[in-house]
């Protein structure tokens, strides 16, 4: 049930209702598959749900897909967490952007979303514009930092040692980029 709640959606799942997909892939009704899915969540072991555009490959005709990861953090005062991301999330550049407690190692940030491009100055505006319509919306930034990733690479689900296993062998024979 948890691998099947965790993995990504196809295709076909791209529908308005996919856990009803889901659930009759699994042999159960839809509302006891939900049912299951929100205990799990209550039990905090889903993690989080995202979806990821591809934008990793080592270069194409053109050259590089990107060669700068940017991973922006925000800390906002609290109570003002949900207003923040949505503005954040609204900037076109943005690949992720997401609601996550990052602790005091990264400042309390609470926000963080991840801008990809070819050039460090490119990337570094986008952030500097996110600050600036943050500020002018109203909401007060105690906090920000960039943080630089050298690869844009999903991992999979820490819940399936199989699965584990067979990405481990996949990164293995990954080409590297120079």
């Amino acid at each position: 049930m948890l691998l099947s709640v965790k993995e990504q959606l196809r295709p076909e799942e791209m529908v308005e209702d996919p856990w009803s997909l889901r659930a009759a892939r699994a042999g159960l009704e839809t509302e006891e598959y939900c049912r299951t899915a929100e205990e799990l969540d209550r039990k905090q072991v889903i993690g989080r749900f995202a979806t990821f555009l591809e934008h990793v490959r080592a270069k194409t005709d053109d050259g590089p897909v990107t060669k700068y990861n940017g991973l922006f953090h925000w800390t906002v005062p609290s109570g003002m967490e949900i207003r923040a991301g949505a503005e954040c999330g609204r900037h076109i550049c943005m690949t992720h952007c997401y609601w996550r407690t990052g602790g005091d190692v990264f400042g309390g940030a609470q926000i963080m979303g991840v801008v990809h491009g070819l050039e460090k100055d490119a990337v570094l505006e986008h952030k500097a514009a996110i600050d600036r319509h943050l500020e002018a919306s109203g909401i007060p930034i105690l906090h920000t930092a960039v943080f630089w990733g050298e690869r844009s690479e999903i991992k999979p689900s820490e819940i399936s040692p199989e699965l584990y296993r067979k990405w481990m062998e996949e990164v293995k024979k990954a080409p590297v980029l120079q």
